[in-house]
């Protein structure tokens, strides 16, 4: 058998955790067809089929699944053996914004980390005016955020967020009732947008449920006591788009957008990788 190469297991990897060829492909800073060329010599190397491949879907096969925690050891032995002449730790300061991230934030990281294990990684989630500040300020590398500036310039969209009026599955609403909003401060710009669609749609509404984060947000929402808008992506697994069957207003999609400053390049691969991991969310 020959020896394996490390970029090909990195790939593999990639796929592996991403569950895309093009994720991947994007974490890599390569292209699909590359990413494809290494892993079909790295199974020929191996003699043995790592992914079932679909037009829609990628898995591994079992021999994959053998293979995929050996090649993490290699992969992690590889950058510690590279890291023995660091002069020193790596860091990396992300800020994300609180309606960017949901219950798949620890597998973003997991992510991050599977691919850089020598990074240190400072994340913070807040607001994304909250965030953009501090990113001007240089107090952030990066800074992925909602685009509401349309005057802003520079970043690149990782995708286009859905948003819905998410309620729990069992929360029932009056016919002639205020639509019972749980959202944050006023200047939050779901907020903004939520009521002023219903303004502009001439329909009644009241705030019963004011929270410091999207966190808390979304526990008003499984509580079943409210309505918010929330992102598709990221709302609780265990709400609802409600807005069709109550008659409220279409709301628009935003821009998640990724704001980065960054000369080392190395951190610059990293930010490659959490911009992949949230992109592949989108499904």
């Amino acid at each position: 058998m020959k020896a394996l190469d490390i970029e090909a297991v990195q790939a593999f990897v990639l796929v592996a955790d991403l569950v895309s060829f093009t994720r991947a492909a994007e974490a890599m800073d390569s292209t699909q067809s590359a990413v494809s060329l290494k892993i079909k010599r790295l199974e020929d190397g191996l003699g043995r089929r790592l992914f079932e491949r679909t037009p829609r879907r990628v898995r591994l096969t079992a021999a994959g699944e053998l293979f995929l925690e050996r090649a993490r050891t290699l992969i992690a032995a590889h950058s510690n053996a590279l890291d023995a002449f660091a002069a020193e730790r790596r860091r990396l300061v992300v800020g994300i914004s609180d309606h960017a991230v949901g219950a798949e934030l620890p597998l973003l990281l997991q992510r991050v980390k599977r691919a850089d294990p020598n990074l240190l990684l400072e994340m913070r989630v807040g607001s994304s005016r909250d965030l953009l500040a501090a990113f001007d300020d240089g107090a952030l590398d990066a800074a992925v955020v909602m685009g509401h500036d349309a005057g802003r310039r520079g970043g690149e969209v990782l995708l286009a967020e859905a948003f819905g009026w998410m309620a729990a599955r069992d929360f029932t609403h009056r016919p002639g009732d205020p639509i019972p909003l749980a959202a944050q401060s006023d200047y939050c710009g779901m907020r903004s947008m939520g009521v002023a669609a219903l303004d502009n749609a001439g329909i009644p509404w009241t705030e019963v449920f004011v929270g410091g984060g999207v966190g808390t947000i979304a526990a008003a929402v499984s509580a079943g006591i409210a309505v918010a808008v929330l992102g598709r992506r990221v709302a609780p697994r265990d709400s609802i788009d409600l807005g069709p069957s109550l008659g409220l207003p279409a709301l628009p999609p935003r821009d998640l957008v990724l704001y980065a400053s960054l000369s080392d390049p190395v951190a610059r691969q990293s930010l490659k990788t959490l911009a992949a991991a949230i992109r592949s969310t989108a499904g």
